[in-house]
């Protein structure tokens, strides 16, 4: 069962380290803790793990580098999709490896990940604003984010009327709805994860001083519910004034 309570220890240690973000397999873990889907993963630190880690994974695989030096890891080459086996999962690292060799970026290891099922592609986040506090905001990905700035926004924490509010917000909305024979996303899906962000005793709620951002993008979703495959969670400096 998810325990939130778990979250403020690994929260703070990092913070304590002087850590400024929390790696994605760490972000991911304290989004399970409050009850989000995540891939299935193994860390891998070099060569000989990748052949177990493949074989205890289900494919295709997401290969990520793991980096304090680089926090946009599709825009540094740092995103391998599609991986079949091992050794394509070795090639995307050595490819990896040289970039931050390269660019003098220090290498913590590689996440080995189950992709997710199709779905339709969200962004949910959040940060604390200096006036208003923690604020969470979902959008639609892609274009929708992108180009059209398709998101809403709210003070945490919020209600279940506020989640639904968000949602028809959402200039996309029809899109979560079955528009042109799509798979309708029950609302309910997406409510619990805005609440479980943002609602009373949410992730940004509960540790509003704590937590300078969250982004989560995307969150893949469909009719069997929502899974998050990507996850930043950066952190406000230890004994920064609130």
């Amino acid at each position: 069962m998810p325990s939130p309570s778990a979250a403020g220890p690994i929260i703070e240690q990092a913070r304590r380290q002087g850590g400024r973000s929390l790696d994605e397999p760490t972000a991911k873990h304290v989004l399970s803790l409050y009850g989000l889907r995540v891939p299935r993963s193994m860390v891998i630190r070099g060569a000989a793990d990748v052949r177990p880690a493949a074989e205890s994974l289900r494919g295709p695989f997401a290969l990520k580098l793991m980096s304090p030096d680089v926090l946009h890891k599709s825009d540094f080459g740092g995103v391998k999709l599609g991986l079949r086996h091992a050794d394509e999962v070795l090639a995307g690292m050595d490819a990896m490896s040289a970039r931050c060799a390269t660019a003098g970026h220090r290498l913590s290891g590689f996440l080995l990940e189950e992709m997710a099922a199709p779905g339709v592609e969200l962004v949910i986040g959040g940060f604390r604003d200096p006036s208003f506090g923690q604020v969470v905001m979902i959008g639609l990905g892609g274009v929708f984010v992108e180009v059209l700035r398709d998101v809403a926004f709210r003070i945490c924490p919020i209600t279940p009327l506020d989640a639904h509010e968000m949602l028809d917000e959402l200039q996309g909305a029809a899109l979560l709805r079955g528009a042109r024979g799509g798979t309708r996303i029950p609302d309910e899906v997406l409510t619990a994860t805005l609440l479980a962000i943002g609602g009373d005793g949410g992730l940004l709620t509960q540790h509003a001083d704590s937590i300078a951002e969250l982004d989560i993008n995307p969150l893949i979703v469909s009719a069997d519910g929502a899974v998050a495959v990507d996850a930043r969670l950066m952190l406000c400096p230890h004994g920064e004034p609130t």
